[in-house]
């Protein structure tokens, strides 16, 4: 879609300006006859869109979403040249990061624009299709029907690019009428990799990425068609697998004079040579005797050979996400919510060999019911319900239980010592009301993000808030003043190294929520700069969100840097630290490279991201180190990571379970045009 949903439900574009956005009251009114769809997830309904046509002729649609505290109050509106493409389009309203508005515009030749984080002209050729930065998401189908009446040949767009729609598959539907037959089709040149939409009748119909929007009368459909949506994309992976999983790729490796990276004195050592057989570390330290026959035998000199990395926050929508992770050299990761069925999906086609993809430790997120309900959770409106939903995902197969923010904090105590019975690990969210030691005494073995872990220290009126913004913008202002060598902060760090309580920071995020400036790439992202579709790139120059009323730049950054230093301080206590990046994947190197600069040496801050994470789930007797008779999961970097963390992103070959996959094969795979700077 225009928004890839998830990523624009907390990060969503910020204004290049402090300007005023434009009150709800002041917004279009949908009419009665308007079409109307509904935002919803299988934790309920989060808001409703609307489309209709002005008596100007204009298109217009409108927004109105509530999500976990989160406010989308928005219009847009469309004006169609003779080349039936926008000639006009103006966006107006709020969105969690402030003011939403934007314009585009045609004059003459020449076609304009100005949105939160960019401003630009270009010469209009006729058949262009603007992509605005921002705006609703129903103000996607537009932009579906004209890539439909394409055909083949694509749709060029605005400020570049290309965008194609492929059909996979379709599925009869009930609605208010009757039966209604709908098209799958992928999307592709506007993201990173296919974005799945359906259609009918020629054009846009719904989408169900993250949230689902549906035509009202329709709702009911949404798990049907997730569940078709799902399968469709399953068939489309044995092809994949099939071009990576071959015998030749499974044949023993030498990696011959390489530096490697030991978990045990997180050092890195030069000169290493280390032998890969039937899927499992042979050897480590010098040269080999005599090898298996078929041996590979590649040079290392000049690289680094290093435990495949984890991610140990990544939310996996679908499967062309796992291909991307790999393809930055990701061997494991931490789903910390997702799907239940899309989990057990991927976990039991990975080791049929029908799916690439890193090794994953799956959680579903549990929230309480209403209207701050997290989407996609397991929604619960009882402490029996949070009973059966820790049953739920026990007898899946998946390996923990993740509680959210607004979740009722009382019935998290039973519900985690359920878990624990039931031998799985309990993280989340911190509920309103709670601080950090009262999640640890209720069950919790591992904190998510970073702000939880300083809300032991954050005032009274942050703590007791849901509000996700709050719980982000709280310690932006406050952290700073933070003294973390007395109380209460003194306890906590104590508590969590004596508890062996792990922190998953994703300090990329609030870097990227807090710091970022509109208009410029964000840091996690700049390498990437050239590879992606522009329509992806526009999007790494969002701003901050807007800082509320007494809080400067300066308390960001300062707050920011400490909570970098609270991280080391942890770690340097006793306290497991999990890089995770509650992102792209692409954020995986930054993360670490935040670490560096809150004062962990690079081999301190690569464990954090391997051995530390395999211990995390309880692998770390199989894998997570370069060590004889583990799996051969394994990262080869054109680069120095222990002089430059941030050479971890050249990557040249990984290694998963044995099998050995070239870097710029998988790059082009995962839908990157070339490597990273």
């Amino acid at each position: 879609m225009r928004h890839v949903i998830l990523a624009a439900l907390l990060v969503a574009s910020a204004p290049a300006a402090l300007a005023a956005p434009t009150p709800k009251e002041q917004l279009l009114v949908p009419p009665k006859d308007a079409a109307h769809y509904v935002v919803m997830s299988t934790a309920g309904k989060h808001g409703d869109e609307y489309a209709w046509k002005l008596p100007d002729g204009r298109m217009a649609f409108r927004q109105s979403i509530l999500l976990r505290g989160l406010i989308f109050e928005t219009d847009e509106t469309f004006r169609f040249g003779a080349d039936n493409m926008p000639s006009e389009i103006v966006i107006r309203g709020v969105t969690p990061s402030g003011d939403a508005g934007e314009t585009f515009a045609i004059s003459g030749t020449q076609a304009s624009w100005t949105s939160p984080v960019d401003k630009g002209s270009a010469p209009y050729k006729n058949g262009t299709y603007y992509l605005p930065q921002g705006g609703t998401f129903l103000a996607f189908a537009p932009q579906i029907d004209r890539i439909l009446a394409a055909g083949e040949a694509g749709l060029p767009l605005l400020p570049s690019g290309k965008a194609t729609l492929q059909k996979i598959s379709e599925l009869e539907i009930d609605g208010p009428s009757g039966k209604k037959t709908v098209q799958l089709q992928l999307l592709r040149g506007t993201t990173q990799t296919p974005t799945p939409v359906w259609t009918a009748d020629g054009k846009f119909f719904a989408a169900l990425v993250g949230l689902a929007i549906l035509p009202e009368g329709f709702e009911a459909n949404m798990d049907k068609m997730q569940t078709a949506q799902d399968a469709a994309i399953a068939a489309l992976a044995p092809a994949t697998a099939a071009k990576f999983l071959t015998a030749d790729a499974k044949r023993p490796v030498l990696f011959k004079n390489v530096q490697i990276y030991d978990t045990d004195s997180e050092k890195f050592v030069a000169g290493q040579n280390v032998l890969t057989s039937d899927g499992k570390i042979v050897s480590v330290g010098a040269a080999p005797a005599s090898l298996p026959a078929g041996t590979r035998v590649i040079d290392g000199t000049g690289k680094t050979l290093v435990p495949g990395l984890w991610d140990s926050h990544m939310h996996v929508p679908d499967d062309f996400t796992t291909v991307s992770e790999l393809a930055l050299g990701v061997t494991s990761c931490r789903n910390p919510g997702g799907p239940l069925e899309l989990e057990v999906s991927q976990r039991d086609r990975r080791a049929k060999g029908t799916l690439l993809a890193p090794e994953c430790f799956d959680s579903v997120i549990v929230d309480q019911k209403g209207p701050l309900a997290a989407q996609g959770s397991m929604a619960v409106g009882s402490l029996e319900q949070t009973l059966a939903a820790v049953r739920k995902i026990h007898d899946a197969g998946l390996t923990g239980v993740k509680f959210y923010t607004s979740m009722n904090p009382a019935w998290i105590p039973p519900a985690a010592k359920l878990a624990h019975e039931l031998g799985l690990h309990v993280h989340g969210h911190i509920p309103a009301g709670m601080r950090t030691l009262d999640a640890i005494n209720a069950g919790y073995d591992e904190i998510t993000h970073i702000y939880f872990a300083t809300m032991q220290a954050m005032p009274d009126e942050i703590v007791a808030k849901s509000n996700t913004t709050a719980r982000m913008t709280g310690p932006g202002r406050y952290f700073k003043d933070v003294d973390l060598d007395a109380e209460p902060m003194k306890t906590v760090i104590k508590t969590m190294a004596e508890k062996k309580i792990a922190l998953d920071p994703t300090l990329v995020v609030v870097e990227g929520v807090l710091l970022a400036n509109a208009g410029q790439v964000q840091p996690a992202y700049t390498a990437y700069v050239g590879t992606l579709p522009a329509a992806t790139e526009r999007g790494f120059k969002s701003g901050p969100i807007p800082y509320p009323e007494g809080m400067t730049r300066a308390d960001a950054e300062a707050s920011v840097k400490k909570m970098g230093v609270y991280v080391n301080k942890l770690r340097a206590a006793g306290a497991p630290i999990v890089a995770g990046t509650d992102g792209f994947g692409m954020e995986i190197v930054r993360e670490l490279e935040l670490y560096v600069d809150g004062g962990m040496t690079p081999g301190q801050a690569l464990a954090t991201a391997t051995i530390n994470a395999a211990r995390n789930v309880k692998a770390d007797k199989r894998t997570g180190s370069i060590t004889v008779g583990k799996e051969a999961d394994l990262l080869l970097v054109d680069g120095d990571p222990s002089k430059r963390i941030g050479d971890l992103r050249h990557v040249d070959q990984v290694m998963s379970d044995g099998v050995l996959m070239d870097g710029d094969a998988l790059r082009s795979e995962a839908g990157f045009n070339g490597r990273p700077k």
